[in-house]
């Protein structure tokens, strides 16, 4: 069950991770000093049976689900878990390729195929980890942080994300 979150009882760097517009693999990858990479857990392209209201989509349209963590190189560290839906038909045909096929986060994507793009970022929340627990060695009671957004692309939305990550990460400026 998600809660917004009071931002005020966070630390500085949570703040920032939570309601930072940018590229955070970039953001990540800096403060953490090592590189990130994508473990994919669940990734299909499926056909839509609803109107996706969200994203602008009518049903019957190609879209990716998928579920990944972001993990250090070095540490093998899950550092942040998310999900997203993306409209397939709305990406470059190289970037779709890549998104598909590449353990590349998906901002680096972004600003290899220099797709501009505008996030619409929803209050951030919080909530139990329950079964995301296993994937930052937590109980399932444990608190996790997170943030929802749209990106848009061409003034079209392109994707809806939502990124997690557990409440005592970031606590402290590292």
């Amino acid at each position: 069950m998600q809660k917004q979150t009071d931002l005020l009882q966070l630390g500085p760097l949570q703040r920032v991770i939570l309601i930072y517009n940018g590229t955070l693999t970039k953001l990540l990858e800096n403060l953490l000093g090592e590189q990130l990479t994508v473990v994919k857990i669940h990734e299909i392209v499926e056909t839509t049976e609803e109107n996706f209201p969200y994203l602008d989509l009518q049903a019957n349209q190609p879209v990716i689900h998928r579920k990944i963590c972001l993990q250090g190189q070095d540490t093998g560290t899950n550092w942040l878990y998310a999900e997203s839906t993306i409209v397939l038909d709305r990406l470059p045909p190289l970037f779709r390729q890549e998104l598909l096929e590449s353990k590349i986060p998906i901002g680096k994507l972004w600003a290899k195929h220099r797709v501009e793009t505008f996030k619409e970022l929803l209050p951030p929340f919080e909530e139990s980890a329950g079964q995301l627990g296993a994937y930052f060695n937590v109980s399932p009671d444990h608190k996790l942080l997170g943030r929802t957004y749209r990106v848009f692309s061409n003034q079209q939305p392109i994707m809806m994300l939502t990124e997690k990550f557990p409440a005592h990460y970031f606590k402290d400026i590292v």
